[in-house]
């Protein structure tokens, strides 16, 4: 287990669909435990696994209060989307220093193998249903900036590339 350094905007396999998983092994537990002491030390709320280089259909969440109750999945896909959208600030540390307000689902019906290799179903609401979107997004080569009008994204990358700049 390890803090895993991420991926720099604009790198391609940010722009990849990552390749399913097969079979939930010992190499995808590992990934598991380096995303998710990556994602605690960051401190966030999700992450997907080409965040850090490793382009697998693997992602954890961990929206909880406690930040002690994670979940891990491989392959996951979203079943069924609320009409009812919920707006919450996001933002990715492939491309640090802005955010960004995205209007998700409230709430998502997620099916992905757990940490046994079993298929599994769940209801996620919130910051939760949130979060499971945008690693999501991640997997299948999208930031959650995609979302933004192209004038809104444009503003927004090149903020970031300047607050780079200085850094």
């Amino acid at each position: 287990m390890s803090i895993r350094p991420y991926v720099p905007w604009p790198d391609a396999r940010l722009r990849t669909v990552c390749d399913p998983v097969e079979t939930v092994d010992d190499a995808v537990r590992a990934v598991w435990d380096d995303l998710l002491d990556t994602m605690y030390a960051m401190p966030g709320v999700g992450m997907a696994a080409c965040q850090i280089g490793v382009m697998r259909r693997i992602a954890v969440v961990d929206a909880s209060e406690s930040g002690k109750e994670p979940i891990r999945m491989a392959n996951p896909e979203i079943l069924d989307a609320s009409l009812k959208l919920r707006e919450h600030t996001e933002a990715s540390p492939n491309l640090p220093g802005v955010s960004a307000k995205i209007a998700r689902p409230r709430g998502v019906t997620v099916s992905y193998l757990d940490e046994t290799g079993m298929r599994v179903r769940k209801d996620l609401v919130g910051l939760w249903a949130t979060s499971v979107q945008h690693q999501i997004d991640h997997l299948n080569g999208k930031m959650y900036f995609d979302h933004l009008s192209a004038v809104k994204r444009k503003m927004l990358i090149a903020k970031a590339q300047k607050k780079a700049r200085r850094a």
